[in-house]
């Protein structure tokens, strides 16, 4: 039979004509359908069933290798192993039908997730149903399980199809809070289920399901009055149970706790929101510690438990010692005797590697809802205050948890110096990540010195800390903003993941930084500057916020011992009065007496107030010029004022002659410490004061500004109170104000003009001119804008953000996050592996110093509205080339084309991209890309440089005098295009870049991503650019033309990636930063 078919075939073909041979040899190959019927089903088990199911069109051969898949298929996915996506529209309770009858072995039906079902069936209409859906399944005599995701079904499997177990983990996709009323379940003691995750369920109870492992309940409200009397899950694992409305009565709680005692092999609990009755856990771990209750434990989470006591987190972490991996702890249990009583334990912990202290949940910060609403809708009673550890409960942390890799800390008020959390017993030898959030007393400088003391760490997350000091506090002694007067046990954790964002955002001038040196920039500036001009005085009379008085000299040593419950201020933060004198022995003298501290209550400051009233009426009569000057504060947002260094002085002024007068009224029960006040006769020489410039963490927050003073026109309260500020009219002396300078000369001296305002409760009690006319020359200097707000002390305030500087140096450390951070200055001393720095919505954040950090080689600075961004692009290219670069910048304000053409004719040495981009909401698949293929660029000039003896490119500042005008020695070019339908440019010398996406895809190329040049800037692998080998075939006439050329390419490259979504100075909200 085999040899005469053969003959058949071949007499067939011979006889067959010419032109039909060379037609079928021309035609493709059907190489499929020679496949047997075996080798396509077992093809078949590696495709999704949608695309199996459209091979039944394809050919005849295809549709029997298909008929035979599904006969013998055990096993369907019906969303390809994506399970959280939903499974194919389209069905009908019919089709459905239709396809499972084709499938009589199907023991495990996986990827059950409809969209949208029908209660009951629809009469003459075909719709996908419930009873429908039922009928199918019961349709496969052999079905073992099925994974869906459907409350209504799975209940409905759970009455009809007991025998069915629910495979996977079972999540319904429609919670919500608040819970809504459809969402209903009810679970049957004979369930057959191993994982049940509810969200926003309304379930009568919890009952004995004897397969359940793995219980997760969120927003579930409980509606029977005992919704745990049955409890009993032998085989759990796992419990869950977050901001459930269950019973208040936390009496009925106790068979919970019992239930899960029983549960031997628990390994994960977490309580939040649970008002279980206190003491209770303690007491079931006594009885049950023996038989092996809560022994398996590996993670204890407490959150917002009403009633829990210490008792109860320490007996679980004691009898779970050997196997504990993570402990979070609720703010109230976060407390020095907690980790004190463990240490007297004296137990090993030797797999314990996380501790999160004070634990709030997620829903609690991201919540918008109040107290009151929470509770109405049967959350629990709770307001959590913050944790009440101190310095040496952290110190006693590690001396517990020797293994410690991760800390988290959250809202912790009385922490201040993390470098004595390190001793001989405690030396933090394992922390690899450390997270700090609302932590507002910890020190700066203290904090350094932890980071470069802990040996292994490498990531820091620094969220809402080192907050910048309210405006005005250091001129009138307030603690640098950590809420002095307000008790830490009374602040709320909820609804304050924030608070740093807005953080006297308009109390300030919050201009930009250095302004960009451009056309467009000047003109905003002289809008700015007009707008000041005409915004300031509208806001308060003329007399009330434009007054000065002289020069203040700075008091370090001005601080006091913290009250009861309050934190300890800040060393150098509080300032004292002084004014300068001509002879320095006096300035000496006043700053020594300064030594004493003070303390000043509301009842003084008031009194003060009257005191200087009377006074300055009683001189006014005489006919005297008096200048009043004062320290003190009003009570601001946080009640009460403390530790105000000076309270109220009165200075007469004698012609010719200097007198010093003592406290007015002498009413403040002071003596000793920061009470000199002492002011020059006439003009009088000003000592030398500091430079203007960043001078490090011990720099007063005093209004030194580095910019012009602030400075107004006074005018006096009776007839010259009648020119309307809004009118151009006649000026006096002090219209205008002068810039600082690091050493005034004599003739700037002579002209001084003090920075100072006088406050509001001062300039009411004058009635005449607080100065001459004709005292000094007027000054056609620019105005520094003012802000038309007040602030805590109820001061019109000009000063500079006060600077604080976070220094790095950290053997091991690869990255740090800011977010909401109150740093002005970042500083990477020696930090040999930093490889990242990530700064978002660092309001007052503005320089970046690298002294040795030679890897670092990405930058985020996202939302920072005074980022000066010459400098920290100064810093960064001025680098050592030993890594490529990317950084990404978010800027508030306008950034010119100049600009960022300048950086281009600086002596740095890369290739240099910088890439405007404009669309918003933001996209990243730009910044996502670039950074796949800017390393490619830089490795085909390396291996040129290194195996082809390709020149070496070089830009110092000789190279650069060679070069002054376009391109600058570069070969500079612009590439623009848009990202779907936002626009971006990008102006850059790549070498290599343009001949690449140009040329046409090779054997390499991919097509199973989306990018190609019409959605992104360069595609490498649309194009089977996949190495820079493969990328030098292409590129080969672009080399041999540069080598004759004799240009150079540098090694590295660095990459300037703009985005500008934020720029007209609102922030746009973005789930990537």
């Amino acid at each position: 039979m085999g040899p005469r078919k053969k003959s058949n075939k071949f007499h067939a073909l011979v006889g067959s004509s010419g032109e039909d041979l060379v037609q079928r040899l021309s035609e493709p190959k059907d190489y499929i359908n020679e496949l047997s019927h075996e080798v396509l089903c077992h093809i078949f088990r590696y495709l999704p069933m949608k695309d199996i199911m459209c091979m039944e069109c394809l050919s005849r051969k295809l549709r029997e290798a298909v008929t035979l898949y599904l006969r013998v298929v055990k096993v369907v996915d019906l969303c390809a192993g994506h399970w959280w996506e939903y499974m194919p529209s389209g069905f009908t309770d019919s089709s459905f039908l239709l396809l499972l009858k084709k499938m009589p072995d199907l023991e495990q039906l996986y990827g059950l997730h409809p969209r949208y079902l029908e209660r009951r069936r629809i009469r003459g209409f075909e719709a996908f149903s419930i009873p429908g859906v039922l009928e199918a399944l019961q349709a496969c005599p052999n079905l073992l399980g099925v994974e869906t995701s459907h409350l209504e079904l799975v209940e409905a499997i759970w009455n009809y199809m007991p025998q069915v177990h629910i495979l996977g983990k079972f999540r319904n996709r429609n919670g919500a809070f608040p819970i809504p009323a459809e969402n209903k379940l009810t679970v049957p003691i004979n369930a057959k289920i191993q994982t049940l995750h509810l969200v926003g369920v309304n379930v009568p109870e919890i009952p004995c399901v004897s397969m359940l492992r793995h219980l997760y309940l969120k927003w579930v409200r409980l509606t029977k009055p005992q919704p745990f009397k049955d409890f009993l899950c032998v085989s759990l694992r796992t419990f869950v149970m977050r901001n459930c409305a269950g019973p208040t009565n936390s009496l009925k709680y106790v068979p919970l706790i019992t239930g899960l005692a029983s549960a031997r092999n628990l390994e994960q609990l977490e309580l939040v929101r649970v008002p279980f009755l206190g003491g209770l856990i303690q007491h079931v771990v006594e009885d049950s510690w023996r038989s092996g209750g809560f022994r398996n434990l590996h993670t204890i989470a407490f959150g917002a438990c009403k009633n829990a006591l210490e008792v109860d987190l320490g007996y679980l972490i004691i009898t779970a010692a050997r196997r504990l991996h993570e402990l979070r702890i609720q703010p109230s249990l976060t407390k020095d005797g907690v980790f004190s009583a463990l240490k007297m334990a004296e137990l090993e912990f030797p797999q314990f590697e996380t501790l999160h202290l004070g634990y709030v949940d997620e829903f609690l910060l991201q919540c918008k809802m109040s107290h009151s609403e929470l509770v109405k809708y049967g959350l629990a009673d709770v307001i959590e205050n913050p944790g009440i550890i101190t310095d040496i409960g952290i110190k006693v942390v590690n001396e517990v948890f020797t293994n410690i890799k991760y800390l988290l800390i959250y809202n912790c008020p009385h922490l201040h110096n993390p470098h004595h959390w390190i001793t001989d017993q405690s030396r933090w030898s394992r922390l690899v990540d450390l997270t700090l959030v609302r932590c507002h007393a910890i020190k700066l400088e203290s904090f350094s010195q932890f980071v470069e003391l802990l040996p292994s760490l490498e990531f820091i997350c620094l969220d809402q800390m080192f907050r910048e000091p309210p405006k005005g506090c250091a001129r009138v002694g307030l603690s640098a903003g950590t809420g002095i007067g307000v008790s830490s046990a009374l602040v709320s954790n909820q609804n304050s993941n924030n608070d740093n964002e807005d953080h006297h955002h308009h109390n300030e001038p919050n201009m930009p930084p250095p302004p960009i040196n451009n056309i467009n920039n000047q003109r905003r500036r002289q809008q700015q500057q007009h707008d000041g001009n005409h915004q300031a005085p509208a806001s308060q009379p003329p007399d009330e916020e434009q007054a000065v008085f002289g020069k203040m000299k700075v008091c370090k040593g001005c601080v006091s011992s913290p009250g009861k419950g309050k934190t300890p201020l800040r060393r150098g933060n509080s300032v004292a009065i002084s004014m300068a004198v001509a002879d320095q022995p006096k300035t000496h003298a006043a700053e020594n007496s300064c030594e004493k501290s003070c303390q000043v209550t509301s009842e003084q400051i008031k009194a003060d107030m009257k005191a200087a009233t009377e006074s300055s009426r009683r001189s006014s009569g005489k006919g005297t010029t008096t200048e009043a000057v004062e320290a003190a504060a009003r009570p601001g947002a946080s009640g009460t004022s403390e530790d105000t260094p000076a309270s109220r002085t009165g200075v007469r002024t004698m012609t010719g002659s200097l007198v010093r007068v003592g406290p007015a009224g002498a009413t403040s029960g002071h003596a000793g410490g920061c009470r000199s006040v002492v002011m020059d006769a006439t003009h009088g020489t000003a000592p030398d004061r500091a430079a203007s410039g960043r001078e490090g963490a011990e720099r007063p927050s005093v209004p030194l500004s580095s910019g012009p003073a602030s400075v107004d026109r006074v005018e006096p309260r009776g007839g010259a109170v009648k020119n309307d500020p809004r009118r151009p009219g006649p000026q006096t002396a002090q219209g205008k104000r002068q810039p600082s300078s690091a050493a005034s000369s004599g003739s700037q001296q002579e002209n001084f003009v003090p920075r100072r305002p006088l406050t509001r409760s001062c300039t009411r009690t004058s009635s005449v001119p607080l100065v001459s006319e004709t005292a000094r020359p007027r000054m056609a200097v620019r105005r520094k804008r003012m802000a038309d707000k007040s602030t805590s002390t109820s001061d019109p305030v000009t000063e500079d953000d006060h600077v604080q500087i976070l220094s790095l140096k950290s053997k091991n450390l690869v990255g740090i996050t800011l977010t909401n951070c109150g740093i002005t200055d970042l500083v990477l001393k020696d930090c040999p592996k930093m490889m990242f720095i990530h700064a978002t919505r660092c309001r007052v954040l503005k320089h970046l110093r690298v002294e040795s950090a030679p890897i670092v080689n990405r930058f985020d600075y996202a939302q920072c509205k005074k980022l000066d961004m010459e400098q920290v692009l100064d810093q960064i290219l001025r680098m050592p080339p030993e890594r490529n670069r990317i950084i990404y910048m978010r800027p508030m304000h306008q950034v010119g084309g100049l600009w960022s053409l300048e950086i281009l004719t600086g002596p740095y040495p890369y290739h240099i991209a910088i890439v405007h981009e404009f669309s918003n909401p933001p996209n990243i698949r730009n910044k996502v890309r670039i950074r796949s293929w800017m390393d490619t660029i830089a490795n085909i000039s390396q291996e040129l440089i290194k195996y082809e003896f390709f020149p070496e490119a070089t830009r110092t500042e000789e190279d650069v005098k060679k070069f002054p005008r376009y391109p600058w020695g570069r070969d500079i070019y612009t590439l623009e295009g848009l990202v779907d339908g936002a626009p971006y440019s990008m102006i850059t010398d790549f070498p290599w870049l343009r001949t690449l996406r140009a040329a046409d895809p090779n054997g390499y190329s991919r097509y199973d991503f989306e990018d190609d040049e019409s959605t992104t800037i360069y595609a490498p692998r649309r194009k089977g650019q996949l190495s820079a080998d493969i990328c030098m075939e292409t590129i080969g006439e672009e080399i041999s033309e540069r080598r004759q050329s004799k240009r150079g390419v540098f090694q590295r490259v660095v990459v300037l990636f703009l985005h500008h979504c934020d720029t007209p100075g609102e922030p746009v909200d973005d789930d990537y930063i």
